[in-house]
């Protein structure tokens, strides 16, 4: 899988290393790991910069913030004292120049720290997008749709809270208490050593305290969160057939239970977090009141002037401005670990098929050849016995020449083009083109050689046009025109108030099942490659429309390899060699004629066919 994008031209080679689960979807329940943070860290190494600039701003922002609060306190004292203007005037301006350099820091802080984030979060998100791309078809059906979607979104929300809560403040943190514990013991060791003891219980105690107390829940709420959205992309997906078999109020309650899970979760967390926060400015004011009780004896024996008696006391509650957001960055730590492991999952899940290390060049012809296939689909679960599909298949396919492949639902007659499409990789025997192995060139020099017309059409939201578009994004209004006839949709487009511009709706929602299974002849036809794939392409046309198809298709390109795969016994009259396929082998071969004489599956196949017509 690629890895974790570093920069712009390199690529790191050091993915997060974290196990994935037995079951696609599910957190594991370890904690983060230093390699994984260490991982997610290396992400930022194209932003090093920028992180630094940031860090540096978050201190500016902090020290603004206790320097105003100190000689704000000062300058209140002295005054008391009716200390000359003169010497007042230094601290009036500090005051004013802290006051506006806080909020300006504060801005240009979260600027810096949200930019580098955003910009990084772009290009995990193309990293992803790059890695899942391979695993269709074949890996990405252990995953169902919704948990996917989830992956993309939420997870990568959380990773952007990581990016912008976990690396900057406990650097700031750790930057800031070293600079007051060392203001305050420049007037008494035990003042330095006193801030020193409650920032490490604010910024180190409390946040672990929390991040164990989250832990779980934590994963749980990923976990639940990923649940409810795959839970509900099906049922949407399915409202249609929820809704026809009353099952409405199961699938509520299925719905229902996950949500209240997720509120449950929350609620546990708001709790923590209610607690830490008042914990945390507990801290804070008892660290202020012990500074109080330790200055006054020194200014009492006149070892420290009086006047810096208030200054002590607020900066040192101004300093725990650092360790506010520790517990809180803690939280998002274990939050971005479940994140990270669930995109990890995909990431580290072997495609499939994979392109050969020097891939050959793009076939010069397109004669296709077969010869002692087997295969069997493999299995991300290792437990799980692999099944046979196809035992010694083998058949000729020279240019030109029309073939079908028949047979019950089940045989192996679309794995075959499977196989040839390289969504899955074959085992055993070989698949020539222009006399190669097929696996030795590129997936997309194979696919540029084939048009499919797939079982199952799968149309986006948007327009004819688009949809046609796909497949030749350059093509003119002819050409749409010339495809659509062939796929006796011209009269349909026709009718439409808009034309080829018409929306179809999501899935092709506003079509008809035979009106969509055309748009996909037609999408097909347009790509004009040399070999075409027919995979049940009239199954859902009535008969009359279904004849139209076949006899044009059939007269119209004549130069193109077919390959038909069927259990629908129309227009194989005309094919070259029909293949019958039963339990994954080739049990009857020949012309059409041969076949019916033959009295055997095929023969059987066609009276049952045409009894019922």
């Amino acid at each position: 899988p690629p890895a974790y994008p570093a920069d712009e031209q390199e690529i790191s080679q050091t993915p997060i290393d974290l196990r994935p689960s037995s079951q696609p979807g599910v957190i594991s329940g370890e904690s983060i790991s230093f390699a994984t943070l260490k991982a997610l860290l290396r992400m930022l190494a194209p932003y090093k910069w920028g992180v630094l600039v940031s860090i540096l701003l978050g201190w500016g922002t902090v020290l603004s913030g206790v320097g105003l609060m100190g000689i704000s306190a000062y300058l209140i004292s002295a005054a008391a004292l009716q200390t000359s203007i003169a010497v007042l005037q230094v601290p009036i301006v500090a005051v004013r120049t802290f006051g506006i350099a806080r909020g300006l820091f504060r801005y240009l802080e979260r600027y810096v720290s949200h930019e580098n984030t955003f910009r990084l979060i772009n290009r995990i998100r193309v990293w992803f997008y790059q890695a899942l791309e391979p695993l269709a078809p074949a890996r990405l059906q252990h995953f169902r749709s919704g948990d996917l979607l989830n992956r993309v979104r939420q997870d990568m929300h959380v990773l952007e809270d990581f990016y912008v809560r976990v690396v900057a403040p406990p650097v700031v943190w750790v930057l800031v208490t070293i600079f007051t514990a060392g203001l305050l013991a420049l007037f008494s060791a035990s003042l330095g050593l006193t801030l020193l003891v409650f920032q490490v219980f604010a910024g180190l105690v409390i946040p672990l305290l929390v991040r164990y107390l989250n832990r779980k829940p934590e994963r749980l709420l990923i976990q639940n969160q990923a649940e409810l959205s795959a839970a509900l992309v099906d049922d949407i997906q399915g409202m249609a057939e929820i809704r026809v078999f009353d099952a409405d109020e199961s699938h509520s309650h299925h719905v229902r239970g996950i949500n209240q899970g997720i509120a449950v979760i929350q609620a546990r967390l708001g709790k923590i977090n209610s607690a830490v926060g008042a914990a945390e400015t507990t801290l804070a004011h008892l660290a202020s009141w012990t500074v109080l009780l330790l200055v006054i004896p020194l200014v009492s024996f006149g070892e420290i002037a009086g006047v810096y008696l208030g200054t002590l006391i607020l900066v040192t509650l101004a300093s725990f401005e650092a360790a506010l957001p520790l517990p809180q960055a803690a939280q998002v730590l274990e939050r971005g670990s479940a994140a990270a492991g669930r995109l990890e999952e995909i990431v580290s899940t072997a495609p499939e098929v994979k392109d050969p290390a020097v891939p050959i060049p793009a076939p010069a012809g397109y004669h296709l050849v077969i010869k002692g296939l087997d295969f069997a689909y493999s299995h991300l679960d290792q437990n799980q016995l692999e099944q046979q599909v196809l035992k010694d298949i083998n058949f000729d396919l020279p240019p030109g020449k029309r073939m079908a492949i028949v047979g019950p639902s089940g045989a192996g007659k679309t794995t075959i083009a499977n196989l040839l499409l390289r969504f899955w990789d074959y085992q055993e025997g070989h698949i020539l083109l222009a006399e190669q192995e097929l696996n030795c060139y590129t997936q997309e020099a194979i696919r540029a050689m084939f048009s499919l017309i797939p079982q199952r059409t799968t149309l986006f939201s948007g327009t004819l046009e688009d949809n046609l578009r796909l497949a030749k994004p350059g093509a003119s209004l002819e050409e749409l025109e010339q495809v659509c006839s062939h796929a006796q949709l011209e009269d349909f487009i026709a009718a439409l108030p808009k034309g080829y511009h018409t929306w179809i709706g999501e899935g092709g929602a506003r079509l008809s099942a035979g009106e969509r299974q055309r748009l996909a002849i037609a999408r097909a036809l347009l790509k004009d490659a040399p070999i075409l794939i027919l995979d049940e392409p009239t199954s859902h046309l009535d008969p009359l429309t279904e004849d139209k198809v076949v006899r044009d298709l059939l007269e119209n390109f004549p130069k193109n390899s077919m390959l038909w795969i069927t259990h629908r016994l129309v227009g194989m009259e005309a094919m070259h060699e029909i293949l019958v396929l039963d339990d994954g082998q080739i049990i009857e071969r020949g012309i059409h004629q041969e076949l019916l004489e033959l009295g055997g599956l095929y023969r059987s196949m066609w009276d049952l066919q045409y009894q019922v017509i």
